[in-house]
């Protein structure tokens, strides 16, 4: 079977098996998915909602949320680890949205990739999930590990990666593939012990880097 062809049969066995997909972090506007999608990084989404839960309470305008000590929203989010840069990284990213783009969220990934801590990955869930654009394929963790495990690239660069997938899947289905991965990723296909018993993709998979 071809490398593009396999994937499509991924991307309708795991259509099956996650027919809603979606982003599981919570928010009410693309600056909170903005901000907990930053937070997210090395962090489970199930931790950043419940910072995100205290921390949206608290500050509940972009303005709020410009105008905090630092010190003080580094406690606020402290849990989700790596929490100094990703305080900077809000903080100033909040003032750049305010100061350069009204106080809106780029619908660009251009203008999205300019903001402290904003890359690829971050930009693409922002622009998918807030906006429903399509301009990639986000690649976390999961999506790294996956991809790598069922021979659809040999690379371990995220940007790398998301050039392999957009170039074997249809446009169409880049932002749910990256979702559905992610459940999988989660649910079955994990780092250290992946459930080959349950997994649907098994007769696909070349498990590659699993001993």
């Amino acid at each position: 079977m071809k490398q593009q062809d396999r994937l499509l049969e991924i991307i309708r066995l795991l259509k099956a098996e996650y027919p809603i997909s979606r982003t599981a972090l919570n928010y009410a506007a693309p600056w909170q998915l903005l901000i907990a999608t930053i937070l997210s990084a090395q962090c489970t989404d199930k931790r950043v909602n419940i910072v995100t839960e205290k921390l949206f309470r608290k500050y509940q305008s972009l303005e709020d949320i410009a105008g905090a000590d630092i010190a003080e929203l580094e406690q606020d989010i402290k849990s989700t680890g790596f929490y100094r840069q990703k305080a900077k990284n809000i903080l100033n990213g909040s003032k750049t949205l305010l100061n350069d783009f009204e106080g809106v969220v780029p619908h660009s990934m251009e203008e999205l990739i300019t903001l402290p801590g904003v890359a690829r990955k971050t930009a693409n869930v922002v622009l998918s999930s807030a906006y429903g654009i399509t301009e990639g394929i986000a690649v976390d963790t999961h999506v790294k590990r996956l991809s790598f495990r069922l021979g659809l690239t040999e690379h371990t660069n995220p940007n790398k990666i998301e050039q392999d997938l957009m170039e074997l899947a249809p446009r169409e289905e880049w932002n749910d593939l990256s979702m559905r991965l992610i459940l999988h990723g989660r649910n079955v296909c994990n780092a250290r012990k992946p459930k080959h018993d349950n997994c649907i993709l098994e007769h696909l998979c070349q498990r590659k880097g699993i001993e």
